[in-house]
């Protein structure tokens, strides 16, 4: 978990306090008084507490998600792949999608090895079972085992080079709606 980094403070100038020890509240300066109180009144709210409102999103709802085998579809993105929708994305109504990624084996990477990216805001993968050879630009190949983690940023362009038979992923994605964009090299 990151820290979350202090508010900057401007440094109090005291005779009786050292010039460079922070004051511990930060002050603004003294307001004047309206002339009368019907001018206060009429004042209009600013336009950036407007602009700066989020949307209300619906609220949302409990669910649940047991195991069970015959719940992995082979209707996903990839014809390599089942796919166990976890009901993350009825859950948030579209806020965020969860789902576990059966790489079914063995693997040919004349079929798994296409650049691609996803548009989204957020990407998340974690191995359950076995392992996964992928190349992220930037980052170059890396080998996942079970137990590894890791974000796409949004658009990174990555691909699949190998990975293990019984290769399970839990990937977590938002929004849960996302296009994929096939690269050509």
């Amino acid at each position: 978990m990151a820290k979350a980094k202090p508010a900057k403070t401007k440094k109090a100038k005291s005779k009786s306090k050292p010039a460079t020890r922070p004051a511990a509240v930060k002050k603004s300066a003294p307001r004047k008084k309206a002339a009368s109180t019907s001018r206060t009144a009429a004042r209009k709210p600013r336009a950036s507490a407007a602009r700066t409102a989020k949307p209300a999103r619906p609220k949302q709802r409990f669910v649940v998600s047991h195991h069970r085998e015959e719940d992995f579809r082979a209707d996903g993105l990839r014809a390599y792949a089942e796919y166990r929708d976890l009901g993350i994305a009825k859950g948030t109504h579209g806020l965020a999608r969860a789902h576990v990624i059966r790489l079914i084996g063995p693997c040919n990477p004349q079929e798994v090895s296409k650049l691609h990216l996803h548009d989204v805001e957020f990407q998340m993968v974690y191995v359950l079972k076995g392992w996964v050879k992928t190349y992220l630009e930037g980052q170059g190949e890396i080998l996942m085992r079970e137990g590894s983690c890791w974000t796409q940023p949004p658009r990174i362009r990555h691909l699949i080079r190998d990975y293990s038979d019984e290769c399970e992923l839990l990937e977590v994605i938002l929004p849960a709606d996302f296009e994929t964009i096939e690269l050509t090299a």
